[in-house]
């Protein structure tokens, strides 16, 4: 099986791929990307203005303890505003596996009112070596029940957020 680094999940809308077609300006320009949703820290040369491109970034690492969910409305939101705008959106994190996939599961999720389960097969049709770790997985369930808008004063939510920080607490993670 040959891994892409890029894979329509909505053709010729909205695609979800890893670090390198973020990276690659043939891939960017031969798909016609406007909108780069970046879920990792590493930098991409799109990320100046002067690129062209409007960019996005949600600096979250791939653990299971990370807090992915109280961003997905934002990426949501850019998601749909690029969409709505005519533009084409790429949506990465490093490999492209769990991050991002993670992301664009919940914008079909939102978008589409399907659950957690067929929101990941849906994106597991267009990239099927897709893999959110079981923490990110665990999260799109959240963000379904906090439905689709997860903050600090929503009771699901903050149950989630301070059983997460007893847990890292305990490990030693947190302070």
């Amino acid at each position: 099986m040959v891994w892409k680094n890029i894979n329509a999940v909505i053709e010729n809308r909205l695609y979800l791929g890893n670090i390198m077609a973020a990276r690659s300006t043939r891939s960017l320009a031969e798909n016609r990307i406007t909108h780069i949703l970046s879920v990792c820290t590493d930098p991409i040369p799109s990320e100046v203005p002067e690129a062209g491109i409007r960019h996005k970034r949600i600096a979250v690492e791939d653990v299971d303890y990370a807090d992915l969910l109280i961003h997905l409305p934002a990426a949501c939101d850019f998601i749909e505003q690029a969409l709505n705008s005519g533009g084409v959106v790429l949506v990465h994190c490093v490999q492209g596996l769990s991050r991002s996939a993670t992301v664009v599961a919940a914008y079909l999720m939102r978008s589409r009112r399907v659950n957690t389960t067929q929101a990941l097969e849906m994106v597991r049709g267009a990239r099927d070596h897709i893999w959110p770790n079981p923490g990110f997985h665990e999260q799109l369930v959240l963000f379904e029940l906090c439905q689709y808008r997860p903050s600090p004063s929503n009771g699901i939510y903050y149950n989630w957020r301070t059983n997460l920080n007893g847990r890292l607490r305990a490990a030693g993670l947190m302070r």
